[in-house]
């Protein structure tokens, strides 16, 4: 069993920037891909950025060039860095795995409120 614990998020205005964490509960050395999903009120869930064991990362369009997904091995742990955030961001983020052909896997966070305002 995979316990995966988020941190970080909340109240931002337009422009800032955030860090979400994802602590796993054991080594995710054995997890190929780990993701974080965002969904946002209305839509579906959807895939935003992954990283392999390796480092590296690949992300969704929407994403791309504002946000960094990364991870650290030694601490177990899944990052997610936020930048020049948008209103469109706002949603509740989840960090999973394994990803496996951009599904989600069985192990989530509980999920983290990104809120930004314009």
């Amino acid at each position: 069993q995979l316990q995966l614990v988020q941190s970080g998020g909340g109240l931002v205005q337009a422009g800032g920037s955030l860090r979400l964490s994802c602590a796993a509960s054991r080594s995710i050395d054995s997890i190929n891909l780990m993701g974080w999903y965002r969904q946002a009120p209305g839509k579906q869930r959807e895939l935003i950025a992954t990283v392999s064991i390796g480092g590296d990362t690949n992300y969704a369009d929407s994403v791309k060039g504002r946000f960094t997904i990364s991870r650290d091995n030694a601490k177990n742990t899944v990052y997610l860095q936020i930048d020049n955030l948008k209103p469109e961001d706002t949603a509740v983020y989840y960090c999973n795995g394994p990803v496996i052909a951009n599904l989600p896997g069985l192990y989530w966070g509980q999920g983290t409120q990104v809120t930004v305002s314009s």
